[in-house]
């Protein structure tokens, strides 16, 4: 009983953590994600036959976080004048979609506004966009704090192995825990790069499609729809609807809408039910059940960055409760099939 009380008191007490310190533990997050990729970035830096060998460490580590750091500033620069022209056009928005309104209205012979109200009182699509919006824009507005994590991150990279050595001195415990962090990097860096290309390329798609339809602000839809292919499940169709419904305001037609409605729904089913699974294959050992209820527990704790995130914290979890006896029962829980690695 003791036991039980000492474990719900240390889990409230994280989760207490969590979200007292979201705004210092999400940018460090956030490095980490950065620091993965410049990783991946960094390693194929050194595959080139004329750099490999010949060009100091530190030069490498340089070029790979200023190209990082261009690229951050400047989605941030053309999400932020993104959003600036969508606000400046909100009237002749609202007048469009008043102009639907009032022609179903005639239509049907029915108040609309009314039904929707009482149909969906809780959904606000300018509310829900704007919150959406101010997040996205927050994290990229911390540049400069995620960029600093990852470089101190990549400076903690050349002695945490001394490190970690000289804390557990029994051969058999350092390899135990060497073996564990290799796992966490593998599976997370894997997971961060592969998930990245899918989500580059649904965006880019995307962001092409969107131009061809005249679509104002394309740039910050297929932004969206980048970020949101991180969030399982339910974010390729956030991405689909947003951009789709967002149409019918800036046309005022019905035509639009239902062809970047099916338009985006058949890009992402493709990229996301044929593709993906070819380039990432069975880099996740993940119960669907489970990654729901991450997505919904992270989403309550962090918000929008906990859902981009929910995945590969889980994986963490998994990784290291499968290490422990006393926590192995929820590992095989958590996994998708039962089976969880030996290390």
């Amino acid at each position: 009983m003791k036991n039980l009380a000492y474990s719900v008191i240390g889990i409230g007490g994280v989760l207490a953590l969590l979200i007292l310190a979201d705004s210092i533990l999400i940018p460090f997050v956030y490095g980490m994600v950065v620091w993965f990729l410049a990783s991946f970035i960094k390693n194929q830096i050194k595959k080139i036959p004329f750099l490999k060998n010949k060009v100091p460490n530190w030069i490498i580590n340089s070029v790979t976080f200023l190209f990082i750091l261009v690229v951050l500033s400047l989605v941030s620069s053309l999400i932020n004048s993104n959003i600036i022209s969508l606000l400046s056009n909100s009237d002749a928005y609202a007048a469009n979609v008043k102009r639907i309104v009032d022609d179903i209205n005639g239509l049907f012979q029915i108040d609309l506004s009314a039904q929707i109200t009482s149909t969906v009182k809780s959904f606000d699509y300018i509310g829900i966009l704007g919150s959406l919006a101010d997040n996205l824009s927050g994290t990229l507005g911390d540049v400069i704090m995620i960029a600093l994590y990852a470089v101190f991150i990549f400076s903690e990279e050349s002695v945490i192995s001394d490190k970690v050595k000289k804390v557990f001195k029994n051969p058999e415990e350092y390899a135990q825990v060497t073996a564990i962090l290799k796992k966490i990097n593998n599976s997370t860096s894997d997971y961060i790069r592969l998930k990245t290309q899918v989500s580059i390329l649904t965006g880019g798609v995307g962001y092409i499609f969107l131009l061809l339809m005249g679509v104002d602000a394309a740039f910050f839809w297929a932004f969206l729809i980048f970020a949101l292919n991180y969030i399982p499940t339910i974010g390729s169709l956030t991405a689909t609807l947003f951009p789709a419904i967002f149409s019918l305001a800036q046309f005022g037609e019905v035509e639009p809408f239902s062809i970047i409605l099916v338009g985006l729904g058949v890009i992402q089913w493709f990229i996301g039910n044929v593709l993906e699974p070819k380039i990432m294959g069975r880099t996740l050992n993940l119960s669907p059940l489970v990654t729901i209820l991450a997505l919904i527990i992270w989403g309550e704790i962090w918000g929008i960055t906990g859902m981009l995130l929910c995945v590969p914290i889980t994986v963490v979890m998994v990784i290291i409760f499968s290490q422990f006896d006393s926590t192995k029962p929820f590992a095989i829980l958590l996994s998708e099939t039962g089976e969880i690695d030996e290390l």
